[in-house]
């Protein structure tokens, strides 16, 4: 049968043509499909006459159900199945009918269920709509109801009524108090562990200061500072990871920041730094100038130099006996990066408190302009330093939420801890999160503690609609698109997650 550009095999039921004319669904198949399809048809020798009755129907549901992964991937086959399991229903429930009134009836509460369809893309880049079938959410608040129900306890049950289970409790809370709890137990930090992160952080950064103001006292550098989320109260789930600021001074008369736009690689987050005035102030006044590459400060150069002078230099197994903790630096890649174990290396039992990594993060500082030096963002690119737009996004966040009293950073650390915890949503890093709450702050001016559930729904629904274009562009830098970075595969995950949880946004905070 063929509706527009909707194709679906069926065998010819002439009992049941009332009820496909109803049908506002299906899954959409491309000629290249139908191709994919044929072939494989033919290579299996699916020949025979069409079979009339629940046989037919059966045979060419099951057909598709053992081609479907072929044709659509996991993703499609797993929806293609839910969608074929209401319409075996109605084709049993039809058949099973003796006369036209119970046919009628039993159609109509067919359709009742098939009502609960929705087209979804959830392979939202290869063009494939599928049919997502929100029997998921029924099946979900099925699931809630029965919990919600008290089973037959023996009476060594009933001794003990505070053994309660959390998802009991929870499954009387609202949208509001959910999101609350689940900020307070999940997403929050405790403010011993922040404290206790923070005082590791610092310890290192006082031993690298000391070392190398003591090993090179010629470089000049700034003051190294702590910065990232876990200063800024954005950091969720668990204190694990800390940055550690480097700054390093460049003389205005001898360089020049260019954007990224007027370089030739017209990327606007890749910067470069460009040595000057060359013909008065040659080569060897600066003490940056012995790390140029092609007439640039090259970044990649700038890490090598503190790879080898503090992660290989540094004595860390005295630092670690200082401070009480097993400190080592993790090598092997272009990070700059410490792990920072509690208890001693030589103590058996080991400590349940996780693991701190420190990143070390050279950078350059020009008004409210800040370069990073991070070769595994601007690679293959020697001379491309990061432009970061974290200080813009979260002094924006916090501008506003003061201006209104506003729970902007409240839902961000929501959202955070939800992707951190998701695997389909793990793909979804910060910065894409702050950027959709900046958006829709543009839209939506009321961010009060009151409204959270309201604009935690939103946020669902904006991100699926930035998934379907495949592009959530930055807020202070549009031509920058922060989902340039997923695949195919993790966009399609992420869209299905997200579609179940329009109706159901309760399955995120599990």
């Amino acid at each position: 049968m063929v509706w527009g550009q909707t194709v679906v095999f069926l065998p010819a039921l002439s009992d049941l043509q009332s009820v496909w004319k109803h049908w506002r669904g299906g899954v959409t198949i491309t000629r290249k499909m139908i191709s994919r399809l044929t072939a494989k048809k033919e290579a299996m020798n699916f020949q025979g006459s069409r079979r009339r009755g629940e046989d037919g129907i059966a045979m060419v549901i099951d057909f598709l159900l053992s081609n479907a992964r072929l044709v659509l991937g996991v993703g499609g086959a797993a929806i293609l199945g839910i969608a074929t399991l209401a319409v075996k229903r109605l084709i049993e429930r039809a058949g099973r009918a003796a006369d036209d009134e119970k046919v009628e009836q039993k159609m109509a509460e067919s359709w009742e269920e098939l009502s609960l369809v929705s087209a979804s893309p959830t392979l939202l880049k290869k063009g494939i709509e599928g049919v997502v079938m929100k029997h998921v959410a029924k099946a979900a608040r099925q699931q809630k109801a029965d919990l919600c129900q008290q089973p037959q306890m023996s009476s060594l049950e009933v001794s003990k009524p505070e053994s309660k289970s959390k998802r009991l409790q929870l499954c009387v809370l609202s949208l509001q108090e959910r999101l609350q709890n689940y900020y307070h137990t999940r997403a929050a930090l405790a403010p011993h562990e922040v404290q206790r992160a923070q005082s590791l952080a610092l310890d290192i950064c006082t031993e690298i200061k000391g070392f190398l103001h003591n090993r090179h006292p010629d470089m000049p550098l700034g003051e190294m500072n702590l910065g990232g989320s876990l200063l800024d109260d954005l950091q969720v789930v668990s204190a694990d990871h800390a940055c550690l600021l480097v700054p390093l001074q460049l003389e205005d008369s001898l360089w020049r920041l260019i954007p990224g736009e007027e370089t030739l690689l017209t990327h606007p987050l890749h910067w470069m730094v460009r040595r000057v005035n060359l013909e008065y102030f040659p080569r060897g006044r600066s003490y940056w100038d012995r790390y140029l590459v092609g007439g640039y400060l090259s970044a990649e150069a700038v890490v090598n130099m503190f790879s080898k002078a503090v992660m290989e230099t540094i004595n860390w197994l005295s630092i670690s006996s200082t401070m009480d903790c097993l400190v080592r630096p993790v090598l092997g890649g272009p990070e700059l990066r410490l792990e920072i174990r509690p208890g001693n290396e030589n103590e058996g039992a080991e400590s349940s408190d996780p693991p701190l990594f420190i990143s070390m993060l050279p950078l350059l500082r020009q008004g409210d302009v800040v370069l990073t030096a991070q070769p595994e963002l601007t690679s293959p690119w020697v001379n491309a330093w990061h432009l970061s737009l974290y200080p813009w996004e979260t002094q924006r966040l916090a501008q506003l939420d003061a201006a209104d009293d506003g729970h902007r950073r409240h839902a961000l650390k929501i959202l955070k801890a939800v992707c951190r915890l998701n695997p389909a949503l793990r793909p979804l890093e910060a910065a894409p999160l702050a950027n959709l709450i900046l958006h829709l702050s543009d839209s939506e001016s009321d961010w009060s503690e009151i409204s959270l559930d309201v604009r935690f729904q939103q946020c669902i629904t904006e991100l699926i609609g930035y998934l379907e274009q495949g592009a959530l562009h930055s807020y202070f830098k549009p031509a920058v698109n922060l989902l340039s970075g997923l695949s195919e595969d993790q966009v399609d995950q992420m869209g299905f997650m997200l579609y179940c949880a329009v109706s159901e946004p309760e399955i995120l905070l599990i």
